[in-house]
């Protein structure tokens, strides 16, 4: 069974392809291969910046004969049907077989297609997926319709085994296959042959090739620590860089740089992002002070001066890319100092939403929102508006524009070179999160009130202009906001009611009272129009009006459906603590509902008891209680509910079911109101034996009237006392 080993070479792979462009190598090669009859043992994609290679272990020589049956028309039927058939098979009228079957004689086909040499199906399968590569971008060069990521210069295709290595004939649009590479672009230009993928990875390491990218990478990483520890420093982690370097290059060679002593200064985060984003430097930190003192270049060739003329460019480049980066911070520094809210009202021209205006405007409803949230969170209200108000000032900040990704990061240290308190600065930078289920979530009670009010303004903003999530497409990331409101409010113990809060932050943003304010005043100059005024003061009075109606519409109808995407939300964030939808709804269904830290304690302990046996066995005593009654109620058109009398009990179960109903009752109102919700759900469940000695010794719809109507009125009792901790007929099962 021979190996196939596949070498695409080419310019420069941008680094950030390599990976996904190795495994679609991988697949496409391999599921054609398969698709074509061809099994294989293993296989293995491997990147460098210049070349793609595939190595298949254990492919089958040939693919096999494959004989395939199929059934035709019947005897005697036309001629077209016949001929047609015939022609689908590839068979002539001679070659078919007549057989009986139930629905009389019927003509049947035996279609054989002989294997085929790998080496042939691998060039068909070889050339489509380099014509059809699924680049995310690709070129055309010369005069050829091929398209390559760069341009594609030599493949390298070859079948080994024990006997030796056979090319598989292939030409592309002139780049014609063969058994050739070549190694390091400087360091090993010539080509060379190989007969096997061990051959080839040694060869390639000869000519100064790492192959394996993760070889690259720990090298680099390695190379780049022990430099460090060795000037008694470290170096900043940093695996998404480390995977990009490892990319660039195919020898890597590590040198460690100083970084000129008036950039020191500079805050440690603008340093690593300025040296990452433009020059793809690791950061080396001194450990005693937490300055960025050196940084780590990653070379792609060997240097008879070990690395220093390349260093010195390195850090030529680097100093004028800080110069840049200290000018911006000493002029934002001035700013901050002298009148920070200049920025602020920079953002009166900066567009938040073409429906939803500018951010200045969105930091008004935010800061009026944070005075909503601040007896909440605990947090003081003035405090906590003026945060609210300087939290996106660096947006205006030079800094910020250039490199975006500091955002809030730098407001924090510009609001406290504003002068401000600690806390009020670090909300610039905390209440942007959690941004993701793995984000940390604020606890600081000035930070919390305005990320909840952030994250609250956006999912307002963009259902009262219906820009909700559809499908897979949520384009504002809304769905993460929701995520953070519950993850804010469940982290932080928080109480309220969140459709009071999205109704008031809907009036925030529509102006809801600032239009019946203006309302108020258009009817009282309407009341004291003179003639010639009337028409003009009543079209006004009829415009506000009508704005007030649309606001008021809005403010009406929004808040249940966006609490229902919070629960939906809700949904999707305890599925990982193994609480199911059916479970949620059955708490959603209670009264509370937008009490979201309520809602799942009530959730994790009604959870905690369907896991029991009795819990589960007393959700379906309800469902058999609850469907016995409604059936009862829906043939005789009345409600049982009026209270079941003791005395009217027969048997001893029937008796114990009362008893264990009227004190399970009371524990229950008693649990609800501590909310204590273990005590209810346990209270509950304890009802398990009584419900299920009463089905197994009682008959309720008995031919006696007055014991009938008693027992489902019994039933009655049964599913109200259960429902008032949950709504157990939404439980599955």
């Amino acid at each position: 069974m021979p190996d196939l080993l596949i070498e695409l070479f080419s310019e420069e792979i941008p680094a950030r392809m390599q990976t996904r462009a190795g495994e679609d190598l991988k697949k496409r090669i391999t599921d054609g291969l398969v698709e074509a009859g061809l099994t294989y043992a293993g296989a293995a994609a491997l990147t460098t910046p210049r070349r793609l290679t595939l190595a298949v272990e254990g492919l089958l020589a040939e693919s096999p004969t494959i004989r395939e049956e199929r059934k035709g028309p019947k005897v005697g039927a036309p001629d077209k049907a016949i001929e047609g058939f015939l022609r689908g098979a590839g068979l002539t009228r001679d070659q078919l077989e007549e057989r009986d079957t139930p629905k009389g004689a019927v003509y049947f086909a035996t279609i054989e297609k002989a294997g085929r040499p790998a080496a042939e199906i691998v060039a068909e399968v070889l050339e489509a997926t380099i014509r059809n590569f699924p680049w995310p971008k690709s070129m055309r060069w010369g005069s050829g319709p091929l398209r390559w990521v760069r341009p594609l210069h030599s493949i390298l295709c070859i079948l080994s085994d024990e006997a030796g290595a056979q090319v598989v004939p292939l030409d592309v649009d002139g780049i014609k296959s063969g058994d050739t590479t070549t190694g390091h672009r400087f360091m090993a230009p010539n080509r060379f042959a190989v007969t096997s993928f061990d051959d080839y990875a040694a060869k390639l390491k000869r000519a100064f090739v790492v192959l394996n990218p993760a070889d690259r990478a720990e090298h680099i990483w390695n190379d780049a620590q022990n430099m460090a520890f060795a000037a008694g420093l470290e170096v900043v982690d940093d695996k998404g860089l480390l995977a990009e370097v490892a990319g660039l290059v195919e020898w890597p060679v590590v040198l460690m740089g100083q970084i000129d002593d008036e950039f020191l200064e500079l805050p440690p985060e603008v340093l690593q992002t300025s040296m990452k984003e433009h020059q793809k430097f690791f950061s080396v930190r001194n450990p005693k002070t937490n300055r960025i003192e050196r940084f780590i270049t990653v070379a792609n060739r060997e240097t008879a001066d070990n690395g220093a003329t390349i260093l010195a460019g390195n850090q030529k480049v680097l100093s004028a890319r800080l110069a840049d980066a200290k000018f911006f911070w000493e002029n934002d520094l001035r700013v901050a100092k002298s009148d920070i809210a200049h920025w602020t009202r920079a953002l009166e021209n900066v567009t938040f939403h073409n429906k939803l205006g500018t951010q200045a405007e969105r930091i008004d409803r935010i800061a009026a929102l944070a005075r909503e949230l601040a007896p909440v969170t605990g947090a003081d209200a003035d405090q906590a508006e003026k945060a609210a108000r300087l939290a996106k000032a660096d947006l205006s900040s030079e800094m910020v524009y250039e490199f975006p990704e500091l955002q809030g990061l730098m407001g924090r240290y510009y609001v406290e070179a504003a002068g401000e308190d600690a806390a009020v600065a670090a909300v610039a930078q905390e209440h942007y999160s959690p941004l993701g289920p793995s984000d940390d979530v604020p606890t600081a009670p000035f930070s919390v009130t305005v990320a909840l009010a952030d994250k609250l303004d956006t999912l307002t903003g963009f259902w009262a202009i219906d820009e909700k999530p559809t499908g897979s497409k949520d384009p504002f990331a809304l769905r993460r906001a929701a995520l953070g409101v519950t993850r804010l409010v469940l982290e932080n113990d928080l109480r309220f009611s969140l459709a009071e809060l999205l109704e008031a932050a809907l009036k925030v943003l529509l102006k809801l009272p600032e239009w019946k304010a203006a309302l108020l005043g258009a009817k009282a100059q309407q009341a004291q129009a003179n003639d010639e005024e009337k028409d003009a003061a009543a079209k006004r009075v009829h415009d506000l009006a009508h704005q007030v109606e649309a606001a008021s519409a809005i403010i009406t109808a929004v808040p249940a459906d966006l609490l229902s995407f919070f629960h939906d939300r809700l949904k999707v964030f305890l599925r990982d603590e193994g609480i199911r939808h059916d479970i949620i709804d059955a708490c959603i269904a209670m009264e509370g509902n937008d009490d979201l830290n309520l809602l799942v304690k009530r959730a994790r302990a009604l959870n905690t008891v369907i896991a029991t046996e009795d819990g589960e066995n007393l959700v379906q005593g309800f469902k058999r209680a609850n469907n016995i009654l409604t059936q009862a109620e829906e043939k005789d058109g009345v409600e049982y509910s009026y209270g079941a009398d003791v005395k009217f009990a027969e048997t001893d179960s029937e008796k114990a079911l009362f008893a264990a109903l009227d004190g399970t009752q009371g524990e229950i109102n008693v649990a609800l109101k501590d909310e204590d919700f273990p005590a209810a759900m346990s209270a509950m469940a304890a009802l398990r034996g009584p419900v299920d000695a009463f089905f197994e010794d009682v008959q309720v719809n008995t031919d006696n009237d007055i014991l009938r109507r008693n027992r489902l009125n019994l039933l009655s009792q049964i599913r109200q006392v259960c429902s008032s901790v949950a709504d157990l007929s939404k439980i599955e099962g």
